[in-house]
């Protein structure tokens, strides 16, 4: 059996499996035969696929959700397929619809990955494979996240704690992904409001059958008058910076207090840098203990290693005794370039 090859060139990871070429989450259009898109986080997705037919750029891949997501947020996918022969998703836990793509039984690219049960998503399996491609996001070893039910608790008591001081609370996560899993964790609050960006993917989820609380988005609610100062409520936001108008609306005028939840929260400058009254670690994608763990259960003979800390998370791999390098350069992988080593440069999904 033909090995695969893998390669990476500016915006695009092709992969290439017997006479198929793969484009795997593209940022620009490229000729080939599939291309698959692993979830509907804008940076995993190419805009260009929805201006025009497909044409020579080959059949897209991609999960039933991932596509409708994609679409509530202006991105058409087109046409898709699940199925290909030779070719398998496999849930990867980050959000809804988030896929692996397992390649002849042989390669899996994991796209962003998180092996946690959270609230509604699953946990996501690693199958046995010759080849492993990993997503390194928290791929240095200070990156350990605390259990998601110390997560809860420890939100709830800040919450309580604000409530008998009748304060309200803004809980902030980004707003495809992390938003529905703080409505599913913290709807039970009343009242309860949500953005009006998050109130649309929250419906989008409801239709996929995930059954998030209906809640007044925060344009109803102000026109209402149902936001007042010096009385509580919980509002579920995307993650944004102290110095956002929206943001600085809710603190002046309400005197609302700002969570943030975010993986790179686990750094204390964190909270800081945001302008946050708290920052909570958690994300959607494994922690470094869990990315070394992905990598042993899959028995991987090679590993490569992409986004974020791709070099470091391939540096201790080696230091255990794996064949692991970073994607990284132009070319065949291995061909190795320090100085054009990939990183997510992109805020979308990165939280």
């Amino acid at each position: 059996m033909q090995e695969s090859v893998v390669e990476y060139s500016k915006s695009c990871l092709t992969i290439y499996s017997g006479e198929n070429k793969i484009l795997v989450d593209p940022r620009r259009r490229v000729p080939c035969d599939l291309v698959f898109f692993s979830h509907a986080h804008n940076d995993h997705l190419c805009r260009g696929y929805s201006e025009r037919p497909l044409g020579a750029e080959g059949k897209i891949l991609a999960s039933r959700e991932t596509s409708i997501l994609a679409s509530t947020r202006g991105l058409i996918l087109g046409e898709i397929i699940e199925e290909y022969c030779g070719f398998r998703l496999i849930d990867t836990g980050h959000i809804l619809g988030s896929r692996g793509l397992l390649i002849e039984g042989r390669l899996f690219y994991t796209g962003d990955i998180s092996t946690r049960q959270r609230g509604f998503l699953k946990s996501a399996r690693i199958p046995e494979v010759q080849t492993l491609i990993i997503e390194s996001t928290y791929g240095r070893p200070q990156y350990v996240f605390p259990d998601i039910q110390e997560v809860i608790h420890r939100t709830n008591k800040i919450i309580s704690e604000l409530f008998d001081q009748g304060i309200p609370v803004v809980l902030m996560g980004y707003s495809v992904g992390k938003a529905q899993l703080l409505t599913a964790f913290f709807g039970h609050w009343e009242p309860f409001y949500v953005h009006d960006s998050v109130h649309e993917i929250n419906s989008a989820y409801r239709k996929l059958g995930v059954m998030l609380k209906d809640a007044i988005t925060a344009s109803a609610a102000e026109k209402q008058g149902l936001l007042r100062r010096n009385r509580p409520w919980v509002m579920i936001s995307p993650l944004m910076h102290s110095r956002n108008s929206f943001v600085k609306l809710l603190r002046e005028k309400y005197n609302a207090v700002c969570i943030g939840f975010s993986g790179w929260a686990v750094s204390d400058r964190y909270r800081a840098m945001m302008g946050l009254d708290y920052a909570i670690p958690m994300s959607d994608h494994c922690d470094y203990a869990e990315l070394i763990d992905c990598v042993k259960a899959s028995g991987a003979n090679k590993i490569y290693t992409f986004h974020g800390f791709s070099q470091e998370l391939a540096n201790s791999l080696v230091k255990m005794g794996f064949d692991a390098e970073p994607i990284v350069g132009q070319g065949v992988t291995g061909k190795q370039r320090q100085d054009n080593t990939y990183s997510k440069n992109s805020l979308d999904g990165y939280f």
